[in-house]
């Protein structure tokens, strides 16, 4: 891993969510990927750690990725990043609280829509943002090549691989998704998943219960 830049993941609301802060120490820059709650917990780790936020970005807009969003904007300033296929999930936060019985607070706009093969930049660290739908439509993967790092959301789990029954769900996009764009990555590539342990995209190759190989 490049020197001062590190990598941080946390479990954080309702449903423990991996919450991933990626920080340039050297220029005190941070950006912050699926804040699905516990904001105070996010704004300690950065106060701890003397960071500024710049960015949050968004794998999906499931309530349990998106949740602490608004307040970190609120607090910090920090703009919000989202694939613009789902800012119908984004608006509908509150139809998806309630069907959790969760108290809800409105979110902003997002105030940018990420593309596929985005250039993603935090001070130093240099990263991708891929399009990689079938859990939702607007479902994205973040690559950091030199940090050899994807957080994959809830595209892709260790064994397994994100529900597509929910709204906008589409087992053929996220398997193409996975085998034609995830794992096509070096194999080394250690995975943040959506919920749950890390794996490898080695170990999903040849281990993943769902899809396992590339495709042809």
């Amino acid at each position: 891993m490049t020197e001062a830049i590190t990598v941080k993941t946390f479990p954080v609301g309702h449903l423990r969510c991996n919450c991933t802060i990626i920080a340039d120490h050297q220029r005190k820059e941070a950006l912050v990927i699926d804040p699905g709650g516990d904001a105070d917990k996010i704004l300690a780790y950065l106060d701890e750690q003397g960071l500024r936020l710049s960015q949050a970005i968004h794998t999906h807009a499931h309530f349990d990725h998106i949740m602490a969003s608004g307040n970190l904007k609120k607090q910090t300033g920090c703009s919000l990043g989202l694939h613009p296929d789902d800012r119908m999930l984004w608006d509908h936060l509150e139809e998806q609280c309630r069907m959790f019985s969760l108290p809800y607070s409105p979110l902003p706009a997002p105030d940018q829509y990420l593309s596929h093969q985005q250039e993603l930049l935090l001070g130093r660290c240099r990263g991708e943002a891929l399009h990689t739908p079938g859990h939702t439509p607007g479902s994205m993967s973040f690559y950091f090549p030199e940090q050899s790092l994807l957080i994959a959301g809830d595209t892709l789990f260790r064994g397994s691989v994100g529900r597509t029954d929910l709204w906008g769900g589409d087992f053929a996009k996220i398997q193409h998704s996975i085998q034609e764009i995830i794992y096509r990555l070096d194999e080394e590539t250690t995975v943040v998943t959506g919920h749950g342990p890390q794996t490898t995209i080695a170990y999903e190759l040849r281990h993943n219960a769902i899809i396992s190989g590339r495709k042809g």
